[in-house]
């Protein structure tokens, strides 16, 4: 048998130690990689749902903080910082249930993420007679709305009651309480399902007697303006 190379083909040899290379390169190239590493992956994005910091004023006090970009500043206020002052209505922004204020101004804490008090003035039911108290006008360690809601029996279950207050508080800042009519407009945009409203409408304006004069114009707690958010 011949070992030549036949016109167009490889011999039978030529064959043989062609393999025996492949594998011998392949046998170096194993033994080669043997104890090392697989190059590292390139890395991801992070996890959208991982909390990002912030810092924000929180009823007079200024504090770091972290949420989840997705977190509702309802959510961070119930159930991160315990304050249930702020309550759960419709979760979407038609109620008025979790009315806060943000820099003053009445927002809803459902519509408005976490992540959007950064660096803003948060205030909760829980924080409001701490500013009638710096202002120097706390009637008992209330609120002078507070204690109107409470003479004026403006509450049935109370459930709606704390968002109430807020929104009454800023409509009076705004300087929108001249009249009932008045109130009832700047106040509408906060549901009562047990229909106290002509009690809520008092207490208002007797609040508003002992509350320092309007300090601002702002939209109140309208129907129409409620759904704003917390952007700056």
């Amino acid at each position: 048998m011949t070992d030549r190379i036949p016109r167009g083909g490889l011999s039978r040899r030529g064959l043989l130690k062609g393999g025996a290379g492949a594998v011998g390169g392949f046998a170096a190239t194993a033994a080669m990689g043997q104890g090392t590493a697989p190059p590292a992956a390139p890395a991801g994005p992070s996890d959208p749902r991982d909390p990002l910091p912030f810092e924000v004023t929180l009823n007079g006090e200024r504090i770091q903080a972290s949420a989840e970009p997705r977190t509702t500043l309802l959510d961070w206020l119930r159930e991160t910082r315990e304050l249930t002052g702020t309550k759960v209505g419709c979760n979407h922004g038609q109620c008025g249930a979790c009315t806060i204020h943000i820099d003053g101004e009445p927002r809803l804490a459902c519509l408005t993420l976490a992540q959007q008090v950064e660096r803003r003035e948060v205030t909760t039911i829980e924080g409001l007679a701490a500013v009638a108290a710096a202002g120097g006008y706390a009637e008992d360690g209330l609120h002078p709305m507070q204690a109107a809601f409470v003479a004026n029996d403006a509450l049935q279950c109370g459930y709606c009651t704390p968002g109430q207050i807020m929104s009454a508080v800023a409509v009076v800042n705004e300087g929108h309480a001249s009249n009932a009519a008045e109130v009832r407009e700047y106040m509408s945009g906060n549901l009562c399902r047990c229909a106290a409203y002509p009690n809520i409408t008092a207490a208002v304006l007797e609040a508003r007697e002992r509350m320092p004069e309007a300090a601002a114009d702002g939209g109140g707690a309208r129907q129409e303006l409620h759904l704003r958010t917390g952007e700056a």
